[in-house]
């Protein structure tokens, strides 16, 4: 925090000489603090640094991202009254920099369909580039997986329960499997560093999920639904 100023003086340094604003970080080792302040979003923790082409876009960001208020929702895809207005909800909420939003769903009412809309829309207004969905078992992540390449086949949908390995813009894994990618580097580099994932999706989140699986969450600087 006695750093906080001094990065921001270097920063105003860097965008005089280079006429761009840089993404701050200031560390004392163990805790890493991301700030970019010309996107309006206060200092954050984070548990590691941005890769070169996650800060380009982060920078590129600032400028082609459009409001989700005024961004339409694919009603192809979600088209009921209440889960149009359960993204609206969420782009509000987005729209005035919360990285957080909790989405109460009863049971058969299209939670993954309404997911997979404001999945489209946060990909269309530039807000996000890979998305995250977890569940909590391999029947639930092959339903979804089923699901995405069905209402979202524009964007590759990954199984990361079956194919470790590939690359794609969606990736639905269980919370046990995407730990183990976290924790078990491969060649010394994890796969997935904290900036990788621009939103992460929780499948019925519940309280011993997030008690459970806490570390997920604090890997990825990631919007959280």
């Amino acid at each position: 925090g006695i750093g906080q100023q001094q990065a921001k003086l270097y920063a105003d340094c860097l965008e005089a000489q280079f006429g761009r604003r840089p993404v701050i970080f200031y560390s004392n080792g163990y805790e890493h603090w991301l700030w970019d302040d010309a996107s309006g979003y206060p200092p954050r923790l984070v548990q590691g640094f941005y890769a070169r082409d996650e800060l380009e876009l982060m920078i590129q960001r600032r400028t082609t991202r459009r409001s989700l208020a005024r961004e339409p929702v694919n009603t192809d895809v979600a088209g009921r009254p209440y889960q149009v207005r359960a993204i609206k909800a969420i782009g509000g909420a987005f729209d005035a920099r919360q990285r957080e939003a909790l989405l109460v769903m009863a049971t058969g009412s299209g939670k993954t369909r309404t997911v997979i809309a404001l999945v489209d829309q946060l990909m269309k207004a530039n807000w996000a580039k890979r998305v995250l969905f977890l569940a909590d078992r391999v029947a639930l992540v092959n339903q979804a997986v089923g699901v995405f390449k069905a209402q979202l086949p524009a964007a590759t949908t990954v199984n990361l329960v079956t194919e470790k390995d590939a690359d794609g813009r969606v990736y639905v894994s269980t919370y046990p499997t995407m730990l183990n990618l976290i924790n078990e580097p491969a060649e010394g580099e994890r796969r997935f560093g904290a900036g990788h994932f621009d939103v992460v999706v929780i499948d019925e989140a519940h309280r011993s999920v997030f008690k459970k699986y806490r570390a997920i969450f604090e890997h990825f600087d990631s919007l959280l639904v």
